[in-house]
């Protein structure tokens, strides 16, 4: 048995050289409406309409049957997912650039491909940091290019005790602002548009006793959409052209948080805060 407490994480994935792998969708006008009712929006999306920033991510499902699915919900095996033992993912953040909106009702090509691995040490232990480049196209032109970042460590335990942020929420002179409450049924309704069976979104037994949290975990991703939504309602209908965002917090069903948005020209600062000033994503867009 290999000892992955001093068998360095980058040993794993020596060889590990996944090949780029070529997707397609419909871009259903539908899908991009459910999304619209699970964020409390009145939008409704036919053929030809405009898909807002980080809504791609309910299109290109991946949705492996149910048997190949691990304890937590996510996939045992998947072609971008690195071969280290007793694999944890968390997302860390993403960075895109949108040359034109992606059209619904118009067919679509998501080309995904590993862009880079490193590995990085921290008072936490060692981590593997994976980059995959998914490049969207329509008529046979790129208009979407993102980098999604994720991190990966080597962890057979199970319970890791985490405390909530208990801190009331500050006041704020952001422009910009808006204050969000993900329910359990959003969640789980936003876990089922995204493909992602993670029981960390939506068991809460599960998510306090066999991962530690104090209760369910708002997803990474719907706290982006947050922020480019945010973005979109004050500047008049306008989508995010550039986004790059970090997470840096976890937040939990019943935590009170504020998105917030400074707006600099053409581009605006985001971020996702609780307490008096406490940080769980930050980040940058460009509008279009």
């Amino acid at each position: 048995m290999t000892d992955t407490t001093t068998t360095p994480l980058s040993s794993f994935v020596e060889d590990w050289t996944p090949q780029p792998v070529l997707e397609h969708d419909e871009l259903d006008p539908a899908q991009a409406t459910r999304l619209a009712a699970t964020l409390d929006l009145t939008e409704t999306f036919s053929a030809g309409s405009q898909l807002p920033t980080t809504w791609q991510w309910v299109y290109f499902s991946e949705w492996p049957r149910s048997s190949e699915l691990g304890a937590d919900g996510h996939p045992t095996d998947g072609h971008f997912l690195p071969p280290i033992p007793h694999r944890r993912r968390m997302f860390a953040g993403s960075s895109m650039v949108m040359t034109q909106p992606l059209r619904l009702g118009v067919p679509a090509q998501k080309r995904s491909s590993l862009e880079s691995i490193a590995e990085k040490h921290g008072r936490s232990g060692d981590m593997l940091f994976v980059t995959v480049r998914s490049e969207y196209s329509q008529g046979g032109e790129v208009v979407l290019v993102e980098d999604h970042d994720l991190v990966y460590r080597s962890d057979a335990g199970s319970s890791r005790p985490f405390a909530r942020e208990v801190d009331e929420l500050g006041p704020t002179d952001a422009p910009w602002t808006a204050e969000p409450t993900p329910t359990a049924p959003l969640l789980f309704r936003y876990s089922a548009l995204t493909s992602n069976a993670h029981r960390i979104h939506y068991d809460h037994p599960y998510v306090t006793e066999v991962e530690g949290y104090p209760d369910l975990v708002v997803h990474g991703p719907l706290l982006a959409t947050y922020l480019a939504e945010l973005a979109r309602a004050h500047s008049g209908g306008r989508s995010l052209r550039t986004f790059d965002f970090r997470l840096r917090k976890p937040l939990f069903r019943g935590d009170r948080f504020r998105a917030e948005g400074r707006p600099d020209g053409d581009a605006v600062d985001l971020r996702i805060v609780s307490g008096t000033d406490t940080v769980h994503v930050s980040g940058r867009g460009e509008l279009s």
